[in-house]
């Protein structure tokens, strides 16, 4: 065989080989968009709708509503759907969750005062008058009594509310005395127990230390930092010499 058509043929298998390639890859590329495609589904609207058939209806496309929040809402009935994320017709992966508000309908609940009183009767009132219990903040507040609530949203009395949770603001009492640590480093162990207990402080761990040519029970480390701020339930940490 003459070199050119040796050429000649190798030039064909290169061809031919190219050609299979790119089928092979077309085929893949399909076979994979058939693939994701077709373990999608589009959301259903199920605004308006009650939850239990949103669930059954969502449950026949491989979806699952569940139920993120509750409002009153004087357009929907109670149980009904009214509002929903992802939006209908939105492309999603089967066994993908559809969140929605679900209606609690009109308000018919007058929002109590609960300021003044503890924290758990306030929850406990919530409870009994339909509401529930949002958030609850907490502040030292000069003047009040620990445990107390000292605001809250929505206020007594409000009727036109949206969400039934109440949010409390609850005192901590006031603020604890704070001072300035002093430093041990260099005492003896038992002279600064006798210091920290008789101010009605606490010594918690005590971790031996070896160091030649300092007397035994020499404090050469502690917790609280000295200079820091400490409150009246720190507890001192010391390393001292063996």
């Amino acid at each position: 065989m003459s070199l050119s058509a040796r050429l000649r043929t190798l030039f064909r298998m290169f061809l031919l080989f190219t050609v299979l390639a790119a089928v092979a890859l077309i085929s893949a590329i399909t076979t994979i968009r058939l693939s994701i495609r077709g373990h999608q589904e589009t959301t259903p609207n199920v605004v308006g709708m009650p939850l239990e058939k949103a669930q059954q209806s969502a449950s026949r496309l491989g979806l699952e509503v569940v139920a993120a929040d509750k409002l009153f809402s004087a357009q929907y009935l109670p149980n009904e759907i009214v509002s929903q994320q992802p939006l209908a017709g939105t492309r999603v992966k089967v066994g993908q969750q559809i969140h929605v508000i679900v209606s609690l309908g009109p308000p018919q609940v007058t929002v109590p005062n609960l300021v003044g009183a503890t924290a758990r009767a306030a929850q406990i009132t919530a409870i009994q008058r339909g509401l529930s219990v949002g958030s609850v903040a907490t502040v030292h507040e000069p003047g009040t009594e620990a445990d107390q609530v000292l605001a809250q949203d929505p206020p007594a009395l409000t009727k036109d509310v949206h969400s039934p949770a109440v949010n409390f603001l609850v005192s901590l009492g006031e603020q604890p005395p704070t001072y300035v640590c002093p430093s041990f480093l260099g005492q003896l162990l038992p002279d600064a127990r006798r210091t920290l207990e008789g101010a009605g402080f606490k010594v918690g761990q005590v971790t031996p230390f070896a160091m030649e040519g300092v007397l035994r029970d020499t404090i050469v480390g502690q917790t609280p930092r000295p200079g820091s701020m400490i409150g009246p339930d720190a507890v001192f940490n010391f390393q001292v010499v063996e």
